[in-house]
C-alpha cells in the first residue's frame, strides 16, 4: 500500500494534528515501522478497534504496510469487538485497554488462517457492525479509490482534513486514505461539530476540508455554520445518504459566497467508499443528481424485468424529470423515436475499487475475487446531460437513517417469536404490517427495532388479524400496501425524520426512497400515533383493588430496563412520547423535576454519569437491570437499589438547593443566622438554565421548553402571592403581579419577600426573548462559554450600579444580582481549569461589597457555595441523605414561596417547629402544584 509504506517520503511535513501536538510524516513512519516489526513477518489477521487517535491509525497503517489483512471495527464499544473476535478469531487484537492505553494482544503466535494474497482490509457493510458479513477489499481496491478521490477533490500536500467521521466507517476511512496519499495533514479529533472546541481546533490547525453525512449538516444548521469565519476552508464533502436537493443548493450557494466547494458524493462499502461525485459547478443547477463516475470507474444501467418494472418508483414524478405525472417510468424503448424519456435500470458499477467479494466466515478469507462488477441495488437513470440520478431501490434492502436494513431478516426475527409480518423500507422509516392486535404493537415495534438496530421511532408498525395482512392476488406479500397502510395521515416533518444520527454512527450511501413515495394513505395511522398510550399502559402496572399497595409488595417487574426507564420518564415528565432515544432535556425536563428524576435513577443505577440528563435513555438502560417502577412512591419506598450499601454521591447543585432552603428559612425564623443562601441559589439557577434549557434541540423546541418552565414558576407563585395579598394585607398588588422589584415601592422588608422569584423570572423571560432571535440562538450554540461570559461582564455593570438602576434594597435588585446568574451559567460551560479559575477570580473580587459592611459572613457563604458549584460536580453522600436532599431541593422554590405565611405563627414559641412546618407546607404545595400541572396537561 504506497501511502502506508512511503510515509517517510513526505519528510517533515505535518501528518497528524492531535490533542497533544503534531506528528510529522517522518515521525509517523517511524511509529508505523516499529509497530509493523511487532506484528511480525508472517501475514496475520489483525483486528483494529478504530478510533480517531494516533495509536489506532499507526497500528492500522503498520498492518497495511506489512501486508497484514486488517479487520477494522468500531472502537467505541465492546460488542462489535467481541462479536467479530468470536466469529473470525483474529491473530492480533489492537484496541484501547481498560486503563486507556493502546494494546496489541496476540491471540496466536503466527496465524490461524489461510489468507488470500490480495486481501488487505475487511469492513462491515454499512450499518451492520458486529455482523459476521464483511466486505473483502484488496490492496488495489484501497489504493485505487484513495487515488481517485484525491484526484477529483484536488487534494494537495497543503490540505488538512478534520476527522469528523469514525475511522471504521468507509467514508471516514476514505478521508484518511486520500489525504495521506497526497502528503496532506489530518486533524485527528473525536469531538462533535457542535463542540466549540472542535472549531477552535479546526481553525488552529488551518483545516481546509470538512466531511459530513446528512446528520452532520443538520448539526451545522443548528450551530450557525453559515456565519462561521473559516478562511482556510476549501471544500466540504457529503456522502452517507441522500441530502435533500434544496439543501445541496443552499450549501452550494453558501460555499460560493464563502470561497469553498461542495462535493456531493455517492458510494458503498462494497466499492471501497466512492463511486460517483457531483462536480461542484453543477450542484446549484442539478442538486438532485449523484453526478458522474469517479476517475477510473464507470456505470451501466441493467434493464429491469417485468416484475421489477412494476415495483420501480416513478408514479407522480414531474415532467421535468422526463416522466409524465401518473405514468410509470420508461424501462426501455417502448415509444417511437420521439419518446426520449430516460431509461430506468439498476445501477451497476465497474472499476478497480470494486470489492473482492463478501466474507461470512474465516474460510472466506482465502478466497480471491468473486465479484467483477457491483450491482448497487439502486434504481437510476442517466439524464440527457450525462448525470446519473438515483430514483429508488431494486432490492428489498433499505437505507434507513444511513443503515442498510434487510426487511427479510426483520421478518425472520419476528417469525421466531411466532409473528407473521411483512416489512418494507419507506424512506427513513421501516414499515411493518404484523399479525396481532393494537395492544401488541408497542412490543412488536420494539422487537423489530432490536432486530435491525433502528430506534423504535423509525419503525412504523400496524397490527392486523393475520388473514387481513396485505397480499397480492398471487398470495405474495403486497409491500406497496404495507407502506401505505402504515403511513400517517399527516406526513412527518423532515426534522422529525432526520434529527438523530444512525444508532452506530454509520451512514450508508445514496439510494434512499425518493420523497414522492411519502404520500400518506387515506385513513392510515402510525404505530407511534396509536401506540403511545398503549405503550405507556403496557409498561405501567394496572390498578387492582384486591392487591396490596406497590410499596408493600416485592418488586416483580420483569420488563426490560428500557421499558422500565420509559415508564419512569413518562411518569415524572408526564409524557406519552418517550422512546429509547429520548433524553431528559429533550423531553422538556428542567430543574423542577430534575431532582426527582436523578434520585430515582440513582436509586437504580448507583452513581449517575454527570451528563445523564443529555444521554439517550437506551444508554442509561445498559447500566441497570431494574429501575423503580412507575407505580412506586416518589422516594424511599421503591425496590431495593441495585447499588449495594448506603454510599452514594449527590450533585452539588442539589445539595446547595437543599441546604440553601433550610438556611434561608432558618435564618428568617432567627433559629440561626447564616445568610447568603438565596444569592447562591441565583447562581445555581443559572447553572441549571444552561444544563436544561440550552440543549442541542432545535431552536423552536428550546424556546418552547423555556417558556413552559417560566409558566411553571410564575403561575404557582402568582396564585400563592395573590392569596397572601388578600389574606394578610401585608403585600401590595405589585407583589401578586411579581412587579415589586420594578416599581420599587420602598425598603419595607415584607414587600421584598419575593425578590428572588421576581429576579429569577425576569432573567428567564429576558433570555427567552433573546433566544427567540435566531442570531442569538446561533451565537449561544457557537460560543457556549463566550456568551455567558459576555453576559457576566454586562451583569457586573449592574453589580456596581453603573446605570443607577439599583433599588433601595441594593443587594436584592435584579440588575444587581444578574451577574450571579450569568456566573452560574458560565460555570456549567467551563470545561477547563483555566475557565473555572477565571470565574472563581470574578466571584472572589466581585462579591465583597455586595452586602452591608457588617455582613462579612454572608459574603463568605456566597463565595464558598458558588466556588463549590464551579469546582466540585458531586459530593459524597448516603442514600437516606440523598432522599432527604432530593425532597428539599425539589420543593425548594415552593418552600421559599410559602414559608413567609407559615413561620410567623410559630417562630416565637416553637422555632424548630416553625422550621419543620415551613418545610412541610412547601413540600405539600410542590406536590399539589405538580399534580395540578400534570392534570391540566393531559387531554
Amino acid at each position: 500500500m504506497p501511502f502506508a509504506r512511503d510515509l517517510a517520503a513526505h519528510g517533515d511535513r505535518v501528518a497528524l494534528i492531535t490533542p497533544t501536538g503534531t506528528v510529522t510524516y517522518r515521525a509517523l513512519a517511524e511509529r508505523v515501522a516499529t509497530t509493523a516489526e511487532r506484528l511480525g513477518r508472517v501475514r496475520r489477521l489483525v483486528l483494529v478497534a478504530g478510533a480517531n487517535r494516533a495509536d489506532a491509525l499507526a497500528t492500522y497503517l503498520a498492518a497495511l504496510s506489512a501486508g497484514h489483512p486488517v479487520l477494522l471495527v468500531p472502537g467505541d464499544g465492546d460488542e462489535a469487538i467481541a462479536s467479530l473476535t468470536a466469529a473470525y478469531a483474529p491473530d492480533v487484537v489492537a484496541r484501547t485497554g481498560t486503563d486507556g492505553t493502546w494494546t496489541l494482544d496476540e491471540h496466536h503466535p503466527g496465524t490461524a488462517h489461510t489468507l488470500h494474497p490480495d486481501l488487505a482490509l475487511l469492513l462491515s457493510t454499512s450499518g451492520s457492525t458486529g455482523s459476521p458479513k464483511l466486505v473483502r477489499l484488496s490492496h488495489d481496491n484501497v489504493r485505487a479509490n484513495a487515488e481517485s478521490i484525491a484526484t477529483y477533490l484536488g487534494i494537495t500536500d497543503t490540505d488538512r482534513a478534520a476527522t469528523t467521521l469514525p475511522m471504521h466507517y468507509c467514508y471516514g476511512l476514505s478521508v484518511i486514505h486520500s489525504h495521506l496519499s497526497r502528503g496532506a495533514g489530518l486533524l485527528l479529533t473525536e469531538r462533535s461539530v457542535t463542540d466549540d472546541a472542535f472549531w477552535a481546533e479546526f481553525r488552529a490547525a488551518g483545516a481546509t476540508s470538512l466531511a459530513g453525512v446528512p446528520y452532520t449538516f443538520d448539526l451545522l444548521d443548528r450551530i450557525g455554520f453559515d456565519r462561521m469565519e473559516l478562511p482556510r476552508l476549501r471544500r466540504v464533502t457529503q456522502a452517507g445518504g441522500r441530502l435533500a436537493p434544496e439543501r445541496v443548493a443552499r450549501y452550494t450557494e453558501l460555499g460560493r459566497r464563502r470561497g469553498w466547494d461542495l462535493f456531493v458524493m455517492y458510494g458503498q462499502t462494497e466499492a471501497t467508499a466512492r463511486m460517483a461525485y457531483l462536480p461542484p459547478h453543477l450542484a446549484a443547477t442539478r442538486p438532485e443528481a449523484v453526478g458522474i463516475p469517479i476517475p477510473g470507474g464507470s456505470f451501466r444501467l441493467r434493464p429491469l424485468d417485468d416484475h421489477e418494472q412494476a415495483l420501480a418508483p416513478g408514479h407522480g414524478l414531474t415532467a421535468s424529470h422526463g416522466l409524465t405525472p401518473g405514468r410509470t417510468p420508461d424501462h426501455g424503448p417502448v415509444g417511437g423515436e420521439g419518446d426520449r424519456r430516460p431509461l430506468v435500470g439498476e445501477l451497476v458499477y465497474s472499476g478497480p475499487n470494486v470489492m473482492l467479494g463478501y466474507a461470512e466466515s474465516p474460510a472466506d478469507l482465502s478466497l480471491g475475487r468473486t465479484v467483477v462488477e457491483l450491482h448497487t441495488g439502486d434504481l437510476a437513470r442517466q439524464a440527457p446531460d450525462g448525470l446519473y440520478e438515483i430514483v429508488g431501490r431494486r432490492s428489498r434492502f433499505a437505507k434507513i437513517l444511513g443503515l442498510r436494513i434487510d426487511p427479510q431478516r426483520v421478518e425472520a426475527a419476528l417469525e421466531r417469536y411466532g409473528v407473521r409480518a411483512y416489512c418494507a423500507g419507506d424512506g427513513d422509516e421501516l414499515a411493518i404490517a404484523a399479525a396481532g392486535t393494537a395492544a401488541d404493537e408497542p412490543r412488536l415495534r420494539r422487537l423489530a427495532a432490536a432486530a435491525c438496530g433502528l430506534p423504535p421511532r423509525a419503525v412504523r408498525l400496524r397490527a392486523l388479524p393475520e388473514a387481513d395482512l396485505p397480499r397480492l392476488p398471487t398470495g405474495k406479500p403486497d409491500y406497496t400496501a404495507v407502506r401505505h397502510l402504515t403511513r400517517p395521515t399527516t406526513p412527518p416533518t423532515a426534522a422529525a425524520r432526520s434529527t438523530h444520527p444512525p444508532a452506530d454512527g454509520h451512514a450508508g450511501g445514496a439510494g434512499t426512497t425518493p420523497d414522492h413515495e411519502h404520500t400518506p394513505a387515506p385513513g392510515s395511522v402510525t404505530a407511534a400515533q396509536r401506540g403511545t398510550a398503549a405503550d405507556r399502559s403496557a409498561t405501567a402496572e394496572p390498578p387492582s383493588d384486591d392487591r396490596p399497595p406497590a410499596h408493600d409488595r416485592p418488586s416483580t417487574d420483569d420488563r426490560r430496563p428500557t421499558d422500565q426507564l420509559r415508564a419512569l420518564y413518562a411518569e415524572i415528565l408526564d409524557r406519552t412520547d418517550v422512546t429509547d432515544d429520548s433524553t431528559f432535556v429533550g423531553l422538556g425536563g428542567d430543574s423542577l423535576c430534575y431532582v426527582e428524576m436523578s434520585l430515582r435513577l440513582e436509586q437504580a443505577l448507583g452513581a449517575l454519569p454527570p451528563d445523564w440528563h443529555t444521554r439517550p435513555l437506551r444508554d442509561l438502560a445498559t447500566a441497570t437491570a431494574a429501575v423503580p417502577p412507575a407505580a412506586s412512591p416518589r422516594a424511599g419506598t421503591g425496590p431495593t437499589p441495585t447499588r449495594a450499601g448506603l454510599r452514594r454521591t449527590l450533585e452539588t447543585g442539589i445539595a446547595l438547593r437543599a441546604v440553601g432552603i433550610v438556611l434561608i428559612v432558618g435564618s428568617h425564623i432567627h433559629l440561626f443566622t447564616v445568610q447568603g443562601a438565596a444569592h447562591i441559589l441565583i447562581g445555581v439557577a443559572g447553572h441549571n438554565f444552561a444544563r436544561f434549557h440550552l440543549t442541542d434541540a432545535e431552536h423552536r423546541t428550546r424556546v418552547r421548553h423555556l417558556w413552559r418552565s417560566i409558566a411553571r414558576i410564575a403561575l404557582p407563585s402568582a396564585a400563592w402571592i395573590t392569596a397572601a395579598v388578600l389574606a394578610t394585607g401585608l403585600y401590595d398588588p405589585a407583589n401578586a403581579l411579581l412587579l415589586n422589584s420594578l416599581v420599587d415601592q420602598g425598603p419595607e422588608r415584607h414587600e421584598w419577600h419575593y425578590w428572588f422569584i421576581e429576579a429569577l423570572l425576569y432573567f428567564l423571560v429576558a433570555l427567552a426573548l433573546l433566544l427567540a432571535l435566531p442570531l442569538v440562538d446561533r451565537l449561544e450554540r457557537r460560543h457556549t462559554f463566550g456568551l455567558p461570559l459576555a453576559l457576566l461582564a454586562v451583569g457586573l455593570l449592574g453589580r456596581y450600579d453603573i446605570a443607577g438602576l439599583a433599588p433601595a434594597r441594593f443587594h436584592l435588585g435584579p440588575t444587581v444580582v444578574f451577574w450571579l446568574f450569568a456566573l452560574g451559567w458560565a460555570a456549567a460551560r467551563a470545561s477547563t481549569a483555566r475557565r473555572r479559575l477565571l470565574l472563581t477570580a470574578v466571584l472572589v473580587l466581585a462579591t465583597p461589597g455586595l452586602f452591608p459592611p457588617d455582613q462579612q459572613l454572608r459574603t463568605a457563604v456566597v463565595i464558598a457555595g458558588l466556588t463549590l458549584l464551579i469546582w466540585v460536580p458531586t459530593l459524597p453522600s448516603l442514600a437516606p441523605l440523598n432522599r432527604l436532599a432530593g425532597l428539599l431541593a425539589g420543593s425548594s422554590l415552593y418552600i421559599y414561596l410559602t414559608h413567609f405565611q407559615v413561620y410567623p405563627h410559630l417562630e416565637d414559641d416553637f422555632p424548630v417547629l416553625a422550621l419543620l412546618a415551613s418545610l412541610a407546607v412547601g413540600i405539600t404545595y410542590a406536590a399539589v402544584t405538580t399534580r395540578v400541572t400534570r392534570a391540566l396537561r393531559r387531554p
